[in-house]
């Protein structure tokens, strides 16, 4: 994406380096521009921090370029949130686009939990997310929610397209690839097969050693949830999968909380 105009100019950027200091993790690096920061981190009981993205902008607009990057050194132990939706704003000719690289390494953890993504009438936004694990020791958990668009304005599904691509790692084995391509023009989106009469979409990875337990506790987690309906995968690599519809991102947002803070 270098060299691309977006709305600030150049490339919006976010780089954060955590390692593990005296016995609690700490960020040794940090680098960002226009419109994003991070809040001072939140320690955490265990030793690890809470980083929290902030943004200084109403939205994602028209021609924006994101870069995040996440280093996660050994030991260390992360959880990323963000202070309020992803609003992908209209767009008349062009798309948004952000690229995010996250890399665990052993015996570290990195929770990935931002708020969810609202795509405006007419908007566009390619989303591509690269994940390295060092190894089995490294933790890494992921919750993406994607809504319809703006239901309460008549806005279901009104967007021009959503791109999100994900590629997970472990050492150099692709453990896991997600590529959805949501086009409303071509697809139809609250039919079978897609959204099924529902408004949100959340998916949720879990990388996992003890894969039946953690199987049953989170359809446990389903079938006690109400207002959602949603599936487990254990994928080959003994790692979990979890895809959840609902007609409300509130009702997600309990749900993968619950799935989000298990200890496995």
């Amino acid at each position: 994406m270098q060299g691309e105009h977006n709305h600030f100019g150049k490339t919006s950027k976010l780089s954060i380096r955590a390692e593990v200091r005296d016995g609690k993790t700490v960020l040794t690096d940090v680098d960002f521009t226009a419109p994003y920061k991070i809040m001072k981190p939140f320690p955490l009981k265990n030793g690890g921090i809470r980083v929290m993205l902030l943004a200084a902008s109403a939205g994602i607009m028209d021609g924006d370029r994101h870069e995040f990057c996440f280093d996660i050194r050994e030991g260390a132990y992360v959880e990323f949130v963000s202070q309020s939706y992803d609003k992908v704003h209209p767009m008349e000719k062009d798309c948004a686009k952000r690229h995010t690289q996250i890399k665990v390494a052993k015996n570290a953890f990195f929770a990935f939990n931002p708020q969810a993504t609202i795509p405006f009438r007419d908007s566009a936004f390619e989303n591509c997310m690269d994940i390295y694990l060092e190894d089995e020791s490294a933790q890494f958990r992921m919750n993406e929610i994607f809504t319809c668009g703006r239901y309460g304005y008549g806005e279901e599904f009104l967007y021009r397209y959503y791109y999100n691509l994900v590629h997970i790692y472990r050492g150099e084995q692709l453990i896991y690839r997600d590529n959805t391509r949501f086009i409303p023009s071509e697809f139809d989106m609250a039919g079978m097969g897609m959204y099924e009469n529902n408004r949100h979409i959340d998916n949720i990875f879990l990388t996992c050693s003890q894969s039946k337990q953690t199987v049953e506790m989170l359809r446990e987690i389903l079938d006690q949830s109400e207002d959602v309906d949603g599936g487990v995968t254990k994928l080959a690599s003994g790692d979990i999968a979890v895809r959840i519809f609902g007609r409300s991102a509130q009702a997600l947002e309990k749900v993968s909380e619950k799935m989000m803070g298990l200890t496995l």
